[in-house]
């Protein structure tokens, strides 16, 4: 039994390992699921690729999450995850007492995507990523 688990546990890190999969989508989309209509509060408003004139409270903040690919849609997964980004990103604003978040740009592996109109999804076997980075602002 126990030689099954290191098999299975070793199996899973192979796959976990797979070269990831990179997805530019649209952040429109995304805010506009139901998803972002459900979680995503009206109160912050964001902002996204760089270059924002804004009272900056904090700078440089990164989020990444991921989401649970295994038998859902690429697209729907990776909207997950971006959308779960952006709450961090609300919760923060909210405690630094901030209004937006500006300045957004996708930060996969610290490799800036900078975009107005698309985010950057890591998409591997299990899992979806999507991290970005921005600035709290006034």
């Amino acid at each position: 039994m126990k030689i099954l688990s290191v098999l299975i546990f070793g199996c899973l890190v192979c796959v976990a390992n797979a070269k990831d999969e990179f997805l530019k989508l649209s952040i429109a989309d995304a805010l506009n699921s139901d998803l972002a209509k459900e979680k995503l509060s009206k109160d912050i408003k964001f902002y996204f690729g760089s270059g924002a004139k804004a009272s900056i409270v904090r700078k440089g903040l990164v989020s990444n999450k991921k989401a649970n690919a295994v038998g859902k849609d690429k697209v729907v997964a990776c909207q997950r995850a971006f959308i779960s980004a952006l709450i961090s990103f609300e919760k923060t604003a909210r405690d630094e007492s901030g209004r937006k978040v500006v300045n957004l740009v996708s930060y996969f592996k610290k490799n800036t995507f900078d975009s107005k109109k698309e985010f950057e999804c890591a998409v591997g076997n299990i899992m979806v990523g999507v991290a970005l980075k921005g600035d709290i602002a006034k």
